[in-house]
């Protein structure tokens, strides 16, 4: 059956615009100088800051577990709304990661102002950085736009603990769409970055009655970690590096301290531990290749955890704030 044209287009424009593709040149013509700005900024940053990559890709993990890569953790509480990034598992997230995003955001709007959307320069930051410092490369497909929901509330039970359990952790990846082994690869981001002593002073102090520390750390290093971390409750800002050894490098020394005693986080010591995430830490500490091919697919993965397209979301003017400012989210 054939339709004229003005019921043709009718039929066109009710295809949801959200079923649009994303695309690795998706600013090509609209803002041709998008990846370049976002290169400069983040090379500037990282050269001030060391720790931003580390940050971002940390900000950008608990973006997507929290409604999706949309940039719903940039926005900022109001009047009306507790947003993500003051809920209590993301109080402590690193504030040179929105500021890199600020920075890029803000060159941006001044070449082609409100075509860039914040989720694509979270994304597209991100996978900068990880490279900066000597990271794998992986293809950012972009076109996503920024969500309309940040809730404090919708956080917990979407972010994984330091203090769950092998059964909860895979669990809690399989949920989101991602297997033993894509988990496993994931947590090799821990390659970089530092955590928070209140996160894992329990293994130092408080293991159990009879033993305080935690049999699992190697004793040198659990003897450090007590020294550092001993004024944490009245500093709650005391960190530690993830990764002891070469702590500014994305390298798979993460997964070759694992069995020395030398994870940090007890979710970072039970990948050893446990037969059904063992293998892979084996795997990736002998074979740093095979790991940077694996986190490389499962960053791109991550990457479009459900993102929003069309008119699911739109084009912040400021990353931190909805284009309404009093939406309730």
């Amino acid at each position: 059956m054939a339709f004229p044209f003005p019921i043709l287009l009718l039929l066109f424009l009710s295809i949801p615009i959200s079923e649009s593709k994303l695309s690795i040149d998706y600013y090509k013509t609209s803002c041709p100088g998008f990846q370049d700005i976002i290169r400069e900024t983040v090379t500037t940053k990282q050269s001030t800051n060391p720790t931003t990559a580390a940050a971002t890709l940390r900000v950008f993990f608990h973006d997507c577990m929290v409604e999706g890569c949309d940039a719903s953790v940039l926005i900022a509480s109001n009047a009306f709304n507790s947003a993500e990034r003051d809920a209590d598992l993301n109080h402590n997230l690193p504030g040179d990661a929105f500021d890199v995003v600020m920075r890029a955001k803000l060159a941006l709007e001044v070449k082609c102002p409100k075509i860039v959307s914040c989720a694509d320069i979270l994304a597209q930051a991100t996978r900068d950085l990880v490279l900066m410092v000597g990271g794998p490369f992986y293809p950012v497909r972009l076109g996503r736009k920024d969500g309309l929901i940040s809730k404090a509330s919708h956080v917990a039970g979407n972010l994984p603990t330091t203090n769950m359990t092998m059964d909860q952790m895979i669990t809690y990846f399989r949920a989101k769409g991602f297997d033993v082994k894509e988990m496993v690869a994931l947590m090799g981001a821990h390659t970089i970055g530092f955590s928070h002593c209140k996160e894992f002073a329990d293994r130092l102090y408080h293991y159990n009655k009879k033993t305080p520390t935690d049999p699992g750390l190697n004793p040198k290093y659990a003897a450090a970690l007590k020294t550092f971390c001993s004024n944490y409750t009245k500093d709650p800002t005391m960190s530690a590096f993830n990764d002891v050894l070469t702590p500014g490098k994305f390298d798979n020394m993460y997964f070759q301290n694992l069995p020395r005693g030398l994870g940090l986080l007890r979710s970072d010591n039970i990948l050893v531990k446990d037969p059904r995430t063992k293998p892979f830490v084996e795997l990736y500490a002998a074979n740093q290749s095979a790991f940077f091919a694996d986190f490389a697919h499962v960053m791109e993965k991550l990457s479009v955890y459900q993102i929003k397209t069309g008119r699911k979301g739109e084009v912040r003017s400021r990353c931190d704030q909805f284009n309404s400012i009093t939406t309730k989210g």
